[in-house]
């Protein structure tokens, strides 16, 4: 069939948001400080080109901080937050440890720990097994709750209805939290919430962006890892808004198939996909012989966050 793609749309925002970039330069900084190794607890970012990439520079990517990570190494801790029995557990086999924590997710660390100091059932609305909902979880477990779903809410028995708050994962489908939030507030009219929005505003931009532009496409790739939360529900949004779309790695995992019969094509990535894979997507339809490739902007971003404050001192030191 005829190659048919006339017009590329790229959203905007998209890719790295401020909580990646930290946690990507944090990994770079202490190879670049300390040397490698440097062990880095989970995958620093849930995209597998960056981490392959800072494997290959000398980042060692373990899953827990056991006996395959050596007394005193320099450990890195990944941007989707971790338990204090983790920082305990570093602790005590005298790590030498980085937070590349994201600071949004601190932020809800910190709501979990104030609810629960002042005797709240918490309800956690996030994703079961994700690192960021069990770093979380970590901080209160005896006072959390998860659900992933309105059904779930609907199942919820608490101790006492009039003490109930509830937070969310920093990366969730804006509009299914505002659902469930919506559903807590009917079982428990008394509840209380953090004072401003714990999905981060990355997330709240790129599915800002995917919304408006899906009804200008026939078909939206989403550039980003499987196991990316954020990238997943930039897909749910195209399809939810009635435009086919696809979650891919890289240009190559494009197939012919969903091409045919397309004109305009639309494209994001995930706040964990770096850039120069857009750019490859890119040119896989401009050497094909698409000429029209637009910026689709909702809205312009200039947030940073600063280095963890060990990486600054050392840089400052070395200077």
């Amino acid at each position: 069939m005829a190659f048919t793609v006339e017009k590329l749309l790229l959203a905007a925002p998209r890719g790295y948001c401020a909580g990646v970039d930290r946690a990507v330069q944090t990994v770079e900084r202490a190879l670049e400080l300390y040397g490698a190794p440097v062990y880095v607890r989970k995958e620093i970012v849930h995209n597998k080109h960056v981490v392959e990439q800072l494997r290959e520079r000398g980042a060692v990517f373990v899953d827990e901080i056991d006996e395959s990570v050596p007394e005193g190494a320099t450990t890195v801790f990944s941007a989707h937050g971790v338990s204090p029995a983790v920082h305990a557990q570093a602790g005590e086999r005298g790590l030498s440890t980085i937070d590349a924590t994201c600071p949004l997710v601190t932020k809800v660390h910190v709501e979990a720990k104030k609810f629960a100091a002042e005797g709240y059932t918490i309800v956690l609305i996030g994703h079961d097994g994700h690192e960021e909902v069990e770093g979380t979880m970590g901080e209160a477990p005896d006072s959390i709750v998860l659900v992933e779903t309105e059904d779930d809410v609907d199942a919820l028995e608490v101790p006492d209805p009039s003490r109930v708050a509830y937070i969310s994962q920093t990366t969730l489908s804006v509009d299914e939290t505002r659902a469930i939030i919506n559903r807590l507030r009917e079982r428990f009219p008394l509840i209380t919430g953090p004072r401003t929005d714990d999905i981060c505003y990355a997330t709240t931009n790129r599915q800002s962006a995917v919304k408006q532009m899906a009804g200008e496409c026939d078909l939206v790739l989403v550039v980003g890892s499987q196991n990316s939360s954020n990238s997943r529900r930039l897909v749910d949004v195209a399809c939810d808004y009635g435009t086919e779309s696809y979650l891919i790695d890289n240009a190559s995992q494009v197939q012919e198939r969903w091409l045919e019969g397309k004109r305009v094509v639309g494209i994001s990535s995930g706040a964990s996909a770096p850039e120069d894979l857009v750019k490859q997507l890119v040119a896989f339809f401009t050497e094909r012989g698409v000429r029209d490739v637009s910026e689709f902007e909702v809205i312009r971003e200039d947030v940073r966050f600063m280095l963890p404050k060990r990486i600054r001192q050392d840089l400052a030191a070395r200077a």
